[in-house]
């Protein structure tokens, strides 16, 4: 395929030449494989990967594809597609190598994909350089081209800074022209890396000296067919073996008495201890380092004693059971037939016989080799040699030793009931294995072995339908020792001593449960045999023990209402018309599971994905509420951010017309006047900064129903907001929010704490709760559903990360910010100072996400330009072009000022939304969207995250990255909600190389709190620590 640059902008267009241009020279563009007929590439672009494939048929005409969500439908190719172009012309015109793999200095001599220079021949010569007697170290020389490099440091360092280097008068290296082959150039980068580390430099500089350290890692890449080790004048391929060493230990009976060892060929090793390394006969050896030291050792024993080692007569036991296996890991082991026809190789039995007598458990052992008994208490040698079983005999000692038993001639005894208990119970197990053990009947009988389950027996009561009830069962133990047995179980004994004398263990599951239970309950254990009663919404906490375990006894009335509960179709509630055929089926359950919560009490979280109707499931709700509402006098109370309150009464009146809904807002006069004729009104709607104004009449009256919107505004539970929703009464607490952890659990509990206070104990209780019993918990109380999970064909949102390189100008500007910011900051990244300066902080890297956006934001008199700006009006023109309707974020007014500006000038009509926009005023501009006025919309991050309904939108944009995760995907779910009929594109924007970056790496590793406490959320990025803010400002 021939590409010429011409052809490029005619494929791909100007705007995307240009782009692709830019990630060329940029070095995002990595090709994967190429030919004639085609190529495979990737373009990378910030943490994005784009794969690109073009193909040219017979025909000749070349067909491309890429994975980019193309944001114009005119039928141009993608600016990635159009850096692939660019990379293969600029490829066709021998500018290969800066493509094709960026600059890196480490990988100078590694050999490319696409590799044109001239591939070394690379040798290794491993040396055995003689320190001192028996101290052997490892050097290494290198030959290239069959040639020696004589200065082998300096070559090193050369390679390492991509310099040439002269080899010899007719051969010099050069990074341009020359590469490695891959595992000559591991090795040659792990010598590098070991000079570098030198603590002085007076290696050799013909052969260098390996460390111990660096020899470990390059024995595992020797090439075999490159690779020499020179010992004197022998020359072997460097075979790195693991098997046995080629060795061999001979033991005869000594002249005229003891014995000797012999080691007749331990003078041809050479042991490299600390290289944990053997060299015998040309061959190399892996060993560990203690072998090594013991076979170092053993070979200058040999050489003191010359011919062999002497043992005495009364060593040779102690040889046999401790020496020969060692010796085993180091050769082959000989043992004369003299030695081995008087010895007894027998497996070793121990028996153990038990008995009580008078309250004492008595023991003896015995250790059996054949027809030879030995006691573990004799200190007389045997009358023959043994090959002993040291390691058994010493392990069975050690638990016998264990169980505290008093030694004696005749044996063992043990006189103290726990001690005994903890002996047979855990003890005797781990010796059965180790021995044949002999029991009479009052061993035997003394642990009791009959049936015991006990139980708690948990049924709904009868008088009081929300109340439960628990009673304590316990079946094999004689009626009057249950209540004993109770009481040692609450004592948390480890058993109980029944009247025949059997000792019965409480270490069983079942009695670990009960006993947690009686913790949390905080009852007394006798109450349960009489039966304890508890109100449902009180005993929750209690529910945690009892599901999936066998200590409880579920009657059928509980199992019905546990039952309920996962599955709130079980109990049906009538949906109110005309709402009854507006829900759709997902939301008619999650009518269905309020009205459940509603009927027990409960308060609970409706926590679905954003856009997915949570407004229609709770009006529908207070539709149905509505006769009792008005027969007892009590309101709903809804509470939003101010900037919805309208919205609530727009989708009253639009879904159920019937209910009388008031907006209690405006001055303190006017608010004073509405809550005078409160009582009149189905629902009051207020915002959460009016309760804190309000807040002593608000906890006087008492309303059927609180519903809390966006409830993540009370998610820190010491703010005055969450003080005041606190002391809210009502029958009925629900919580409405699409983020119920923005990030840390702890939000969670200060949520439930408002909606249903009974469901956790205190904070400090709730955060030593595993995430298991968190999970488990608050699995009933919060419902949770994602688009993707309940709508059919639901339109996909396909979203995508474009990073720009700043301006020169907005670089210089970054830079200088961005070393002052570090001066400020570095003297208070202590945990004593840092709290107090992390305001400070949070300011100083505002600034530098402010010079990302446009240097304008707080630079009087900037001239220069902003890269993102720029690239945003390539999106915005390409938008036009595609008729997409665009919707962009900014947390910064000013940012927006600019931009509107900007579009302004371009005759772009567009509407503005920020905090100063009325909230009855909102609901007109998203109508007025929605109906197509006009094509684009600025909105202000924080003030229009929450509360809108664009669905007119196809095309989000993020103009620049917020703390936190959820309210970016609050933004983009304005527009990819319910009603929404098109693919919606979200665009992220961001420089690379910049905090914004940097930001953006830290909201993903925070991303997984939620899902593995709920499996329903994201995490955040709200706070920093220390390390933090130390990797935002490297």
């Amino acid at each position: 395929m021939k590409i010429t640059q011409q052809m490029i902008k005619a494929r791909c267009g100007e705007v995307s030449f240009k782009k692709g241009d830019s990630f060329y020279r940029s070095n995002k563009v990595l090709i994967e494989s190429y030919s004639e007929e085609e190529c495979k590439a990737k373009v990378v672009v910030g943490s994005e990967e784009f794969n690109v494939f073009l193909v040219v048929p017979t025909n000749g005409k070349i067909h491309t594809e890429c994975s980019c969500p193309k944001l114009a439908s005119y039928n141009k190719d993608c600016q990635h597609v159009a850096a692939v172009l660019t990379a293969i012309q600029h490829k066709q015109s021998n500018d290969l190598f800066s493509l094709f793999q960026k600059e890196s200095k480490k990988e100078s001599g590694h050999q490319r994909h696409f590799e044109t220079r001239e591939v070394l021949d690379t040798r290794f010569t491993f040396h055995l350089i003689d320190k001192a007697p028996n101290h052997h170290v490892i050097g290494v020389t290198l030959f290239i081209n069959q040639l020696k490099v004589e200065k082998s440091r300096e070559l090193l360092k050369r390679i390492k800074g991509s310099e040439p280097f002269r080899i010899s008068s007719t051969f010099t290296y050069n990074p341009d022209n020359h590469c490695f082959e891959q595992s000559a150039n591991q090795i040659l980068w792990l010598l590098i890396d070991m000079i570098d580390n030198e603590l002085s430099s007076t290696n050799e500089e013909n052969a260098l000296i390996v460390t111990p350290a660096a020899w470990r890692q390059i024995e595992e890449k020797l090439p075999l067919e490159n690779t020499n080790v020179q010992d004197g004048e022998i020359f072997f391929k460097a075979y790195v073996r693991q098997e046995q060493l080629p060795l061999s230990f001979l033991l005869k009976k000594g002249d005229p008495e003891g014995y000797t060892l012999h080691t007749p060929s331990i003078h041809k090793a050479k042991v490299l201890v600390q290289y944990e390394c053997v060299v015998i006969e040309g061959k190399l050896f892996r060993l560990n380092y203690h072998d090594c030291k013991r076979l170092s050792e053993l070979k200058n024993m040999t050489k003191q004693a010359r011919e062999f080692i002497p043992i005495m007569d009364n060593q040779l036991g102690f040889f046999l059971e401790k020496v020969v296996p060692g010796l085993k890991q180091l050769g082959n082991v000989l043992i004369d037939d003299n030695i081995t026809n008087s010895l007894i190789k027998a497996p070793l039995v121990a028996k153990l016989y038990l008995d009580r007598v008078k309250n004492r458990l008595l023991a003896g052992l015995d250790f059996h080799y054949e027809n030879i008994i030995l006691s573990p208490f004799q200190k007389k040698e045997p009358s023959k040699l043994i090959v002993r079983d040291t390691k058994k005999e010493e392990i069975i000692l050690s638990i016998m030793e264990e169980a505290n038993f008093v030694k004696t001639e005749e044996g063992y005894y043990l006189q103290n009931e726990e001690q005994e208990y903890h002996f047979l119970t855990t003890l005797l197990p781990k010796l059965e294995k180790l021995t044949r053990i002999y029991a009479t009947t009052a061993v035997r009988n003394r642990i009791f072995k009959g049936t015991f389950k006990p139980q708690i027996r948990v049924k709904m009561n009868k008088e009081r339908t929300n109340w439960l009830e628990f009673t304590f069962d316990l079946k094999g133990i004689a009626n009057e020792e249950i209540k004993e047995v109770l009481i040692a179980l609450e004592q948390k004994r480890k058993y109980y001593r029944l009247r025949n004398g059997s000792l019965l263990s409480l270490e069983t599951r079942e009695v670990e449960e009960i006993q947690a239970f009686l913790r949390s309950a905080q009852v007394d254990g006798q109450d349960l045999l009489l039966g304890v009663s508890v109100p449902i919404n009180q005993a929750l906490e209690l529910l945690d023990h009892v599901e999936g375990s066998s200590a409880f006894m579920l009657e059928a009335s509980f199992q019905e209402f546990l039952d309920t509960l996962k599955n709130p179709g079980k109990l049906t509630f009538s949906i109110p018309d005309p709402l009854n055929t507006i829900l759709k089926e997902y939301q008619k359950q999650g009518f269905n599971w309020m009205k459940t919560l509603s009927y027990y009490g409960f308060g609970g979280i409706l926590a679905d994905d954003m856009g997915l109707g949570k407004t229609i499931q709770s009006i529908s709700f207070i539709q149905s509420e509505l006769n009792t509402i008005r027969y007892e006098k009590k309101p709903v109370l809804i509470v939003s951010p101010s900037s919805v309150t309208y919205n609530w009464l727009h989708e009253c009146k639009k879904f159920a017309p019937e209910i009388k809904a008031v907006v209690f807002d405006g001055p303190k006069q006017k608010r004073t006047e509405l809550q005078s004729k409160w009582i009149d009104a189905d629902v009051v709607i207020t915002s959460y900064p009016l309760i804190r104004k309000d807040q002593k009449w608000y906890e006087k009256q008492r309303f059927s129903t609180v519903i809390f919107d966006e409830a993540q505004a009370f998610k820190n539970p010491l703010t005055q907001t969450a003080k005041a929703v606190k002391k809210i009464q009502a029958e009925n607490r629900f919580a409405l929010t699409g983020t119920p952890i923005e990030n840390s659990r702890e939000e969670l509990w200060s949520i439930f704490h408002v909606v249903f206070p009974n469901l956790f104990l205190g904070l400090k209780e709730f955060s030593q709760l595993s995430k298991k019993a968190v999970t488990t918990r608050v699995r009933p109380f919060i419902l949770r559903r994602m688009k993707e999970d309940v709508l059919d064909a639901f339109p996909k949102k396909k979203e995508i990360t474009e990073s720009v390189e700043l301006l020169p100008e907005q670089k210089k500007l970054y830079t200088a910010y961005l070393a002052k910011l570090r001066h400020d900051t570095l003297k208070h990244l202590d945990k004593e100072t840092f709290y107090k300066n992390r305001i400070k902080i949070l300011a100083g890297l505002t600034r530098l996400r402010q010079i990302c956006c446009h240097p304008q934001l707080f630079v009087d008199g900037y001239k220069g330009g902003s890269a993102k700006f720029n690239h945003l009006f390539t999106i915005v023109k390409e938008a036009k072009m595609a008729g997409r309707r665009v919707l962009i974020f900014s947390q910064f007014t000013k940012m927006l000022d600019l931009i509107g500006k900007e579009l302004t000038e371009n005759d772009t009509t567009f509407f503005y939304l920020d905090g100063q926009t009325e909230a009855d005023e909102r609901v007109k501009l998203c109508d007025r969207f929605n109906q197509g006025e006009r094509d684009f919309f600025l909105i202000s991050l924080k003030a229009g995250g929450t509360g809108l309904n664009l669905t007119g939108a196809d095309t989000v944009i993020l103009y620049d990255t917020w703390w936190n995760p959820a309210v970016e995907e609050q933004a983009a779910d304005r527009a990819h909600r319910i009603g929404q009929k098109n693919t919606v594109h979200v665009i992220k924007l961001l420089t690379s190389g910049t905090i914004e970056t940097k930001i953006n790496d830290l909201q993903e590793k925070k991303r997984n709190l939620v899902e593995e406490l709920l499996d329903f959320e994201k995490g955040e990025l709200t706070s920093f620590n220390v390390d933090e803010v130390k990797e935002l400002l490297k």
